[in-house]
This record gives C-alpha cells, sequence and structure tokens, in this order.
C-alpha cells in the first residue's frame, strides 16, 4: 500500500484545526480539494478516519491510530526533499512565556547552535500548533502537561524564583521570604490564572487564597501595579533583569526555593540538522553554568524535573 503524501498532509492538518475550512486555508488549498484527498485516503485504507456531525469534527480511533505515523510520514518527506534540493532553512525558533525574558537563556547559546531564526508565538499553545503546523522547528518555554501527541521536549533550565512586593508591604524589609509567609498577600498574575499554570500551581500549593490579575503589558507596566499596592506580589525569575520601578522590592524565597522550569520543545520526527546542535549547545551551557541543580529538600516545582528525550532519540532518556 502507498501512501500519497499529500493526502496524509491533508489528513494532519486537519485533524490538528478539526475543522475542514481552516486546514484547507492553511494548504491554500480548497475545501473540496482537502475533503477529496481525505476521502480518497479512507478509501485506501479502508476505514473513516474523521466522524462529521452536528457536533463538528471528530477523529475516529483509526484516526487517532494514525496520527502520529502520519505526522512521522510528513516530517520525513519534507526532510528528504529539502536534503536533495538544498533548501535546509535556519532552525525556526519561537519562544513563550516573554514576560519572563526566555531569550536570556537562548542569547547564552544562540552563537553556538547555528544560524537561528525567531518566531512571534505568545503562548504555549500557540507556539505548540506552530510546530504541529511545521511552521517552526523548535519552541524555548516553560512545557506544562498535557502537550498534544507528536511533540518531545528536554529540560536546559532551573532558575530560582523571587518575590517582587511593593517596598510598603509588611514583608518588604525582610532578607528573604518563605512561600507560606505570602498567605495574606495578594498575588497580583499578569492575566487570567488558568492560562498561567506556574503562578496557578504556586497560588494552591502555598494557600495564596487571594488572587487578583492583569492585562499584560509588559514588564515595568506590570511591575509597576505590584509597587502601587501594598499587599501585592508576584513571581519573577531571579535572573531576569528588572526595569527601574520606583518604591518596587524583589526578595528571594526560600525554604523552598520556587523553580521555573525551562525546556526545548520540538515536533518528534523533525530532522532539521540544527536541532541537536540547539539541544547541544544547551546541555553544555547547563553543564557550565550549573542550570540544572535540583535538590527536593530544598526546591520546589510543580513537576518532578525530566531532562526527556533528545532530538531524533525519541524513547531514550538522557539522565
Amino acid at each position: 500500500m502507498d501512501l500519497d503524501v499529500a493526502q496524509v498532509r491533508a489528513f494532519v492538518r486537519t485533524a490538528e484545526e478539526l475543522h475542514f475550512g481552516r486546514a484547507a486555508g492553511t494548504l491554500a488549498i480548497s475545501q473540496q480539494a482537502l475533503s477529496k484527498r481525505i476521502a480518497r485516503l479512507e478509501s485506501l485504507l479502508g476505514t473513516e478516519l474523521f466522524r462529521r456531525g452536528g457536533n463538528g469534527v471528530r477523529l475516529t480511533e483509526a484516526g487517532l491510530r494514525f496520527l502520529g505515523p502520519a505526522r512521522q510520514t510528513v516530517a520525513a518527506a519534507d526532510a528528504a526533499v529539502a536534503a536533495v534540493c538544498g533548501r535546509e532553512h535556519p532552525l525556526r525558533v519561537d519562544v513563550w512565556g516573554h514576560l519572563y525574558a526566555p531569550m536570556r537563556s537562548l542569547a547564552q547559546v544562540a552563537g553556538r547552535a547555528g544560524e537561528l531564526a525567531l518566531g512571534h508565538g505568545r503562548d504555549l499553545p500557540s507556539v505548540t500548533r506552530a510546530l504541529l503546523h511545521g511552521d517552526i522547528d523548535a519552541a524555548f518555554g516553560r512545557v506544562h502537561p498535557p502537550l498534544p501527541a507528536g511533540l518531545a521536549h528536554r529540560l536546559v533550565r532551573l532558575e530560582p524564583v523571587d518575590a517582587v512586593l511593593s517596598a510598603d508591604h509588611p514583608l518588604a524589609a525582610e532578607p528573604a521570604l518563605l512561600p507560606d509567609q505570602l498567605r495574606g498577600s495578594v498575588l497580583w498574575a499578569p492575566g487570567a490564572l488558568d492560562r498561567l499554570d506556574f503562578l496557578h500551581r504556586f497560588a494552591d500549593r502555598f494557600g495564596i487564597e487571594n488572587r487578583a490579575t492583569s492585562v499584560n503589558l509588559g514588564l515595568a507596566h506590570f511591575l509597576a501595579e505590584v509597587a502601587e499596592e501594598p499587599r501585592r506580589f508576584s513571581l519573577v525569575p531571579a535572573d531576569v533583569p528588572l526595569p527601574q520601578v520606583p518604591g518596587l522590592r524583589s526578595v528571594p524565597l526560600i525554604d523552598p526555593t520556587p523553580l521555573y522550569a525551562w525546556s526545548l520543545l520540538w515536533r518528534s520526527g523533525n530532522g532539521h540538522p540544527a536541532l541537536n546542535g540547539l539541544a547541544a549547545a544547551c546541555a553544555e551551557e547547563a553543564g557550565r553554568s550549573r542550570w540544572l541543580e535540583y535538590d527536593p529538600t530544598r526546591d520546589w516545582l510543580p513537576e518532578p524535573p525530566t531532562s526527556g528525550p533528545a532530538p531524533g532519540r525519541e524513547g531514550t532518556v538522557d539522565a
């Protein structure tokens, strides 16, 4: 049985969008042409891959089983064409968690990782969609479950987190704080907490019941909002260079120290030669700068740290 890559690509895009019109738009073909390709693929396989009904489009059990290998087929086809035609593009890397300045870490390895082209993602869901569509090759930020099938990630950096609060806050003069001491304060978040996994989990773990949200208009604006109210606080990775905001105090957190986990994320089966170079550069910098130090007796992470597979070696785990 020989598969038509165009038909498989049409299936993958539709499975990712769960909408025939949007999938057709991403492929620059008509919805009718998309439907024909999927119908031919279903005829070849002898089974339905999608269930269409009043509740929209859903994958059948066969479609769910087919999706992972189908993504690998499309990626392998793209890599084969690039290898023959010599049109290998720079490694397209996106970031998310912009308020916490993810480019600080990438900047330390960029010179050793080959040519990088930066994308424009704003959050984890948008970045994962770009990866699955093949619009980017890798991404960097904080990964948290659930991740869509077809993606892999590798832990790169664990960064201690400080509390930032108003200089008029009752705890502002302390040299260090226990997270439990913040229970009577108001956690100020740059958006809805259900979209900010790290802050949400911190609040739940340490009993922070008073929570309020703002709009992310950049770090300086956000910290100015924290500084203007004596009961507010928020969390910022310790290495983030803070803007000069009057009336703001940054205090280390201890016993335990929260750690913000940065990871490299990519699409399984991506054969871009620079992907391994970027992963190797991150690992080298992690060893040099002690980025992955973790002691469960003194540190806190929402999830236990795992290094994950290296690019091109899915299924193996590096210590």
